[in-house]
């Protein structure tokens, strides 16, 4: 009989991938001009810097399997930050504008949380 199970562990590197990716692109447009973002997100620059940075080593992190579960749950309680500023501060939906609702933070979360779970898998450099 054919188990997809065997796959499991391709399937954690598939989602560490897109999951970094996405942090990290966050991050480093974050750090491009943190002077636009810090306005966007209304937080002051140094903080602002920081988040980027932060999301983009624990996307590194993610990507090459280092520290994983670290780094996850830095980026989720990036996440959850997001959520809270978006229900909080700008009064935003589960959909919002445009699709700029925190279902995507959610959703980078659930992720995330999966990937904590598992340590990242059997393809991580180190745990």
């Amino acid at each position: 009989m054919f188990h997809l199970t065997q796959f499991t562990d391709i399937g954690l590197l598939l989602l560490r991938l897109m999951v970094g990716v996405v942090f990290f692109t966050s991050g480093w447009n974050t750090l491009k001009d943190p002077d636009a973002r810090s306005k966007n997100i209304e937080m002051n620059k140094p903080f602002t810097v920081f988040l980027g940075v932060a999301e983009a080593l624990g996307a590194l992190g993610l990507i090459v399997g280092v520290l994983t579960q670290l780094a996850g749950i830095g980026l989720m309680l990036i996440s959850l930050g997001a959520i809270w500023k978006k229900i909080a501060a700008w009064h935003t939906g589960f959909w919002g504008e445009n699709a700029a609702g925190w279902h995507y933070d959610l959703m980078l979360i659930v992720m995330t949380a999966v990937i904590v779970a598992a340590d990242g898998g059997r393809y991580v450099l180190m745990a």
